[in-house]
């Protein structure tokens, strides 16, 4: 016994020492991204934000009496920058998209494929970059996210040991309610939204569904810490290993539930087969003479 243990126990300890590699690892994976995305999209994103502001110059001075097709081509100018990630209400000098902290929260939407489509690289090198960023930094996350799962379900073992003894019954659900609760009041708080809007804003980005109707730090009439979207893409990757464990009780839950109703379901079948052989009468038997 104590040899067939000693392999598990080496197989447990190479986990332990390849955790903190894993973490720095992908948080240095990070950081590149954002460095090459702000040196690759900034310059470009100034230049359509000096052009966009020119365009509106142009619009006020020249179309005194605005008709349908001025009006169109000024849409058509809208959305050209709003492709390029330039909010349309702000102007130059508005915080830049691709700062460090603002690439640094792109990256993470990239590598955890959130992808909210506000924001995309316009040039050429970035968008190339971006491919090959994807390409190995989507299994770099989900390994991640499976070991950071695995020690948070450690803890919360541990926890739910803790809990168990008198006197602590509830401590586990209050911790579950503030850690799912808390943070849709923050972002509420910060950008001006509903509870709610915060909450659905949550759900949406932990579950990597990611529409982009509502995205944080955008507001070009509000002012923002500079490490605001940094510290969103942190508790962004925290909250994608909580919610995937929720999501695993969940299907687990659901597949006991089925196998549950499988066997009352052929336990019933296999009650009304005896019951309709010990209600058939008896078939008469009859005596052939020889």
């Amino acid at each position: 016994e104590q040899s067939s243990s000693m392999p598990l126990l080496a197989i447990h300890n190479r986990q332990i020492r390849w955790t903190p590699l894993l973490l720095l690892g992908y948080l240095f994976y990070l950081l590149l991204g954002a460095m090459v995305f702000q040196l690759l999209e900034k310059q470009a994103e100034t230049h359509f934000r000096d052009q966009f502001q020119l365009e509106k110059l142009n619009f006020l001075q020249n179309y005194t009496c605005l008709d349908r097709q001025a009006l169109e081509k000024f849409v058509q100018v809208l959305m050209e920058a709003w492709e390029k990630g330039v909010n349309p209400e702000g102007n130059s000098t508005n915080p830049s998209n691709w700062d460090f902290s603002n690439s640094f929260f792109f990256a993470g939407t990239v590598v955890t494929t959130i992808g909210y489509g506000n924001l995309s690289p316009s040039t050429v090198a970035g968008q190339i970059f971006c491919v090959f960023y994807a390409l190995f930094g989507v299994p770099l996350n989900l390994a991640f996210l499976n070991q950071l799962g695995k020690g948070l379900n450690a803890h919360l073992l541990t926890l739910e040991r803790w809990v168990q003894k008198p006197g602590r019954a509830q401590v586990q659900h209050q911790f579950i309610t503030c850690f799912h609760l808390f943070p849709p009041l923050v972002f509420s708080y910060v950008e001006g939204w509903s509870y709610g809007e915060g909450f659905y804003f949550t759900f949406i980005t932990l579950s990597t569904i990611g529409f982009g109707d509502y995205v944080v730090g955008t507001n070009p009439n509000k002012h923002y810490i500079p490490v605001y979207r940094s510290l969103t893409a942190i508790w962004i990757v925290f909250g994608l290993a909580w919610l995937a464990l929720v999501f695993n009780v969940g299907a687990d839950l659901m597949e006991k539930f089925l196998q549950l109703k499988r066997r009352k379901s052929d336990l019933s079948l296999a009650e009304g087969a005896t019951t309709k052989l010990e209600d058939e009468p008896e078939q008469p038997r009859i005596h052939i003479p020889s």
